[in-house]
């Protein structure tokens, strides 16, 4: 059975091209759901409305999640509300970023 703690691992290999830190500490994934254990959803959002690479990260995001032993099927969905904004990221993010 595939955990939430497995998708989001192989989520933090995932990168705005633009940013040298991973998705998850960036605090773009709002959310994980693993469905009859090998179905996950994920929500998550970028950093801007209108990013150029939205089709390519979100697709990274699929692929990286379809890796994990067990998953069948990836849904990755981008969502603009709630907004993201910079206190959503990790505090690891930040310092990485020179924010902290």
């Amino acid at each position: 059975m595939v955990t939430e703690q497995q998708v989001y691992d192989a989520l933090r290999e995932v990168h705005d091209p633009e940013i040298p830190v991973n998705i998850v500490e960036l605090g773009l994934v709002y959310g994980v759901a693993v469905e009859d254990g090998k179905t996950v959803r994920v929500t998550m959002t970028l950093t801007t409305p209108g990013c150029g690479m939205a089709q390519q990260i979100a697709m990274s995001a699929k692929q990286s999640v379809l890796k994990v032993p067990g998953v069948e099927q990836a849904w990755v969905t981008v969502v603009w509300e709630p907004r993201w904004d910079p206190s959503r990221m990790s505090p690891a993010a930040r310092q990485k970023l020179g924010m902290a």
